[in-house]
């Protein structure tokens, strides 16, 4: 019995491992997110960082949402998959001064600055350049996003965000900067939340805060409250609670005519149209566990060594009774493990396993340590 929706058969023609995206599921979710944005009027900024395959990208983009950059690279990409610039907004700590120079000379849309330095740069290499640079301040709110420590971005200890007691003395400053027009707020908390609640009480301190900003004569015309709704690693082929997500904000933020609200959402657009195919090399019986030893290792999807992750697996090329089993990569490292206690129909060499929900920090956070290649892709569409 063949798994899922998995065209098993044509996957025995390709080198593995490799990734597989579903564009039908692809669809469907973007088709989804255009119609909630439109109910509110909403602008949608994808996250470039969750997945820049030049494919996914053009899907993407010709869905005319817009691109949320954090590197030069990401805006060429964002250019080059069709992305306009005026949809195009930059985040990140660390912009390098080519990096502002390419979003001045490409005129993208907006600059979130995370520093009072940054916008001390910025406001110069524009001088520079002769240009006004567009920005919205990204804030730290002091929220906790309960997710996994390493995703979580908006805590005071985070390297990211203007914190909410530095603003002040930051607006100050950036007032005396001729070369800097300011357009709004911006906020990221964290990722893969699946607790709305969070979103709510961001809703709540924005709100407050935005009305302060006014009273000090600051007129925001963009609100962007990032991304980080999470997605259901259990179900892969689950679509994200786009309805919900977006009608907390539609609840608890305030609209005006002249202002616009911005979402830089990511995993949820992509991860679940995406697959990680691999094919087994081993099974190895040890004294107390058995081992399916497949040819991708965490150089093809790293978040379970990296973040604990869980993705649901599949031998997509089996029946037989199910068995329990570590499935583990070939990197010399020992936290080279996919997942451990795992029941999976009864492997055998060469049997081709599938790792779901990979189509978000897949991919594009493949390495080639042990002097591996990078995994391909592959479409549903093009098979």
């Amino acid at each position: 019995m063949i798994k899922g929706n998995f065209p098993a058969e044509k996957f025995r023609k390709l080198q593995t491992p490799f990734y597989y995206y579903d564009t039908k599921l692809l669809q469907d979710t973007l088709n989804i997110i255009k119609t909630e944005t439109k109910k509110y009027g909403y602008h949608e900024h994808y996250a470039i960082k969750a997945n820049a395959n030049p494919r996914i990208l053009k899907i993407i983009a010709q869905n005319g949402l817009g691109a949320d950059c954090v590197s030069g690279g990401e805006i060429r990409a964002a250019l080059n998959a069709g992305f306009p610039a005026s949809k195009i907004v930059f985040a990140g700590v660390g912009k390098a001064d080519w990096e502002i120079q390419l979003g001045l000379e490409s005129q993208i849309a907006c600059f979130n600055v995370e520093s009072l330095a940054e916008l001390e740069i910025i406001n110069g290499i524009a001088n520079e350049k002769g240009k006004t640079a567009t920005v919205a301040l990204r804030i730290n709110p002091n929220i906790d996003a309960h997710t996994h420590a390493k995703i979580t971005t908006g805590m005071r200890e985070n390297k990211f965000g203007i914190n909410l007691e530095m603003l002040d003395g930051v607006i100050d400053e950036m007032m005396k900067m001729k070369n800097i027009r300011f357009s709004g707020i911006h906020f990221h908390i964290g990722s893969q939340i699946t607790d709305l609640s969070v979103f709510r009480d961001l809703c709540i301190k924005v709100q407050g805060l935005q009305d302060e900003l006014e009273k000090k004569g600051l007129n925001v015309e963009n609100l962007n409250f990032g991304g980080g709704l999470g997605i259901d690693y259990h179900h892969y082929s689950a679509i994200p609670e786009f309805e919900n997500f977006f009608k907390i904000f539609h609840q608890f933020v305030k609209q005006c005519e002249n202002r616009q609200i911005h979402f830089e959402l990511g995993r949820s657009v992509v991860a679940q149209c995406g697959s990680l195919i691999s094919k087994v090399l081993y099974v190895k019986k040890g004294t107390v566990k058995q081992f399916a030893i497949l040819d991708a290792g965490f150089t093809e999807l790293i978040r379970p060594a990296m973040y604990d992750a869980w993705h649901h697996i599949e031998n997509i090329t089996s029946d037989g009774e199910c068995e329990i089993y570590d499935v583990v990569g070939p990197i010399c490292e020992s936290s080279d493990v996919f997942g451990k206690d795992r029941k999976l129909n009864r492997i055998r060499r060469n049997d081709l396993i599938a790792l779901c929900s990979a189509g978000a920090y897949g991919e594009i956070m493949a390495s080639q340590y042990n002097c591996r290649p990078l995994p391909k892709s592959y479409f549903s569409d093009e098979l």
